[in-house]
């Protein structure tokens, strides 16, 4: 399913808007992401099905910018690229030479969803949080929604102790199939242009256009 890669998409964002102060890590947590404007990293997704359970590793680059706007760029095993931009989304598959566009709100229907990309979302009232504790050096946090959604019945974090910062999210969703992305050589507020956050479909490219009305 192509939006799947939205799931995680959703996660990463949730990192950024949605810690809150329900204990001293969380409240750090908190802090740390309140003073980020914007992050590029290096990403590794990992899809795995859970009934072959065979999985597709992907990887490229994240830019994100507050308050909700994300690049997505894979590069391997196929070039794909997801802007989500305030009003409309866009992905790019080149070597189809295919572009879908959305009105974000299409693709986040859900009271959940759209709660994390207007950064209105707080932990302790979607979910219910637990703590599990030292994991190769990272702290593990499992969440469990208040309202599980097809996309979403299962969320785990993973959080570097000393910078209090996101590194890993594991997203489950009904049908048990896991969506895992890992983020290294992550830059901490780097100037990035508002035209990363843009997308004109290059010549020759279909486009297929789901908004509803016109712009």
């Amino acid at each position: 399913m192509r939006f799947r890669i939205l799931i995680i998409a959703i996660s990463i964002l949730l990192a950024f808007s949605s810690f809150a102060q329900a204990d001293e890590l969380t409240a750090e947590i908190q802090k740390t992401y309140d003073s980020i404007k914007t992050f590029k990293a290096d990403f590794s997704q990992t899809l795995t099905n859970a009934a072959s359970k065979e999985q597709e590793i992907r990887s490229g680059k994240i830019i994100f910018k507050q308050p909700s706007l994300l690049r997505w760029e894979s590069v391997k095993p196929e070039k794909e690229l997801l802007i989500v931009g305030e009003s409309v989304v866009w992905d790019y598959f080149p070597d189809d030479k295919l572009a879908l566009k959305y009105r974000t709100k299409q693709l986040f229907n859900s009271k959940t969803m759209i709660k994390f990309i207007s950064g209105q979302a707080r932990l302790e009232e979607d979910f219910v949080v637990e703590n599990q504790g030292d994991d190769n050096g990272l702290i593990k946090l499992k969440l469990l929604p208040l309202e599980p959604e097809t996309g979403l019945v299962l969320a785990y974090v993973w959080v570097d102790p000393i910078k209090k910062m996101l590194v890993k999210t594991l997203v489950v969703d009904f049908y048990g199939n896991g969506n895992e992305v890992a983020m290294s050589n992550i830059e901490i507020d780097p100037e990035v242009a508002d035209s990363e956050f843009q997308f004109t479909p290059p010549e020759g490219v279909d486009v297929e256009d789901n908004t509803p009305n016109p712009e």
